[in-house]
């Protein structure tokens, strides 16, 4: 890995580590209730950080970095664990019904056509980095299958959303700054935020204001 690869990854990680991991430690709703969270999402998410943190094998940057990533990766499967086994009998299974199939087989695709080098390592980081761009997207349909949404989870949705928006400053910042630009990277947090505008939208105008998310069900 080149000392440019290793800046990339290493700037990547403080970001996430200072919204992502702080906004699922804090504001995921770890009452005795689940409904409303999809774990077909929470399972994407612990096979993002998987197959982007591999190379815990194979390199070393900085002793904060290894730690945060073995952090991540634990709370993404303890998240699963706890949605499947501890509280599955307040998991709302008939709901959360995304066919994951339909995200994992053109994400893994595109990853083998578009990447930095043809690499088993950089070509299931990028994977990682396409299907967080998607990740959401049960999350996103339980919520419109349902019709509605608590406030825990909203916050929760919000807070997710708001970590990939400043990643995208990131990516901003750092062209303006060093005159990096990494395209799949910056496309990918493009694609995963115009995802959220129509629920940043209503979070805005509804949550904020003290009621109740609700959008329209599906015909």
């Amino acid at each position: 890995m080149t000392s440019g690869e290793k800046m990339r990854r290493e700037c990547c990680f403080r970001l996430e580590a200072l919204f992502g991991q702080g906004m699922q430690s804090s504001c995921f709703p770890w009452s005795w209730r689940l409904a409303g969270i999809s774990g077909k999402s929470q399972i994407l998410f612990a096979l993002v950080f998987t197959t982007r943190y591999l190379d815990l094998f194979t390199t070393f940057i900085s002793l904060y970095n290894t730690v945060m990533k073995v952090i991540f990766l634990i709370c993404a499967y303890i998240t699963v664990y706890m949605i499947y086994v501890k509280f599955r009998k307040t998991f709302d299974s008939e709901n959360d019904s995304f066919r994951l199939e339909f995200l994992l087989v053109p994400v893994t695709g595109l990853s083998f056509l578009e990447n930095h080098s043809f690499t088993p390592l950089e070509i299931l980081w990028t994977f990682s980095i396409y299907l967080e761009s998607v990740a959401i997207l049960p999350q996103l349909f339980m919520i419109s299958k349902t019709g509605e949404a608590e406030t825990i989870t909203t916050h929760y949705l919000f807070f997710l959303g708001l970590y990939r928006a400043l990643y995208i400053a990131n990516w901003v910042w750092r062209y303006h700054t060093e005159k990096f630009y990494d395209q799949i990277a910056v496309v990918s947090g493009v694609v995963q935020t115009i995802f959220y505008c129509d629920f940043f939208y209503l979070y805005v105008t509804k949550v904020l204001k003290g009621k109740k998310l609700s959008l329209p069900m599906p015909v």
